[in-house]
């Protein structure tokens, strides 16, 4: 796993903070993956074979394979800094003038750093942390900028990598004491319940909440 690192005071005086960290949040997975994958694409084919449109196979192998890459590929490391105009992260600039509010949520293991921009168009940055102090910094920065939300509204795209990633399934190691905690009630088929009435629920517009810090003049 890998190690967000805080760096050294950067010579640059517009640099605020930097640090170093995968560029996605990333666990690594075993044979068990690529089962599930070839099960589900198998699945999907067979289904859109029957239905007439086969056309579709095409693209459902290619996010399949697309989807089973990412699994199994440990993501690079990238420089993540905070400036006196914005962020910048894996080669992109966002100013602050056109960033709206942030928020932070849990992901294999990871903290991660979500930056979501200004109406109409709500892009969203993600950013890893997985240091307590790196984010308590993060966290002190930004809120001077943009507003912190403490329990952020999560749009589709959040709800659809929640759901996938409680779908797959674990290494073949881990699955006795998955089945010990399936056994009590908790797990992953609760999470994915939650996951999908949450997903099917009317989607609200993303806007700071009213509880959030207000950005400083």
């Amino acid at each position: 796993m890998h190690d967000a690192t805080p760096l050294p005071p950067s010579l640059n005086p517009q640099v605020l903070y930097s640090w170093k960290a995968p560029l996605r949040a990333y666990k690594k997975r075993g044979k068990l993956v690529l089962r599930f994958y070839l099960a589900v694409a198998l699945l999907l084919t067979g289904i859109i074979f029957f239905l007439g449109d086969r056309i579709l196979i095409i693209p459902i192998w290619a996010v399949l394979f697309l989807f089973y890459v990412l699994t199994i590929t440990p993501p690079p490391e990238v420089e993540n800094r905070i400036t006196k105009f914005g962020l910048e992260t894996a080669g992109i600039t966002l100013r602050w003038d056109v960033l709206s509010h942030f928020y932070f949520t849990e992901r294999f293991g990871f903290t991660i750093l979500t930056v979501v921009t200004q109406a109409p168009y709500y892009m969203h940055a993600y950013m890893v942390i997985t240091k307590p102090q790196i984010k308590k910094d993060v966290m002190r920065i930004l809120a001077e900028h943009i507003v912190f939300q403490d329990k952020p509204h999560l749009g589709v795209t959040d709800r659809l990598i929640n759901l996938l990633s409680h779908l797959i399934p674990d290494d073949e190691e881990d699955i006795p004491a998955k089945l010990h905690v399936h056994s009590t009630g908790d797990g992953r088929i609760d999470a994915v319940r939650d996951t999908l009435s949450s997903f099917f629920q009317r989607s609200r517009k993303t806007s700071p909440s009213p509880q959030s810090a207000s950005p400083s003049a």
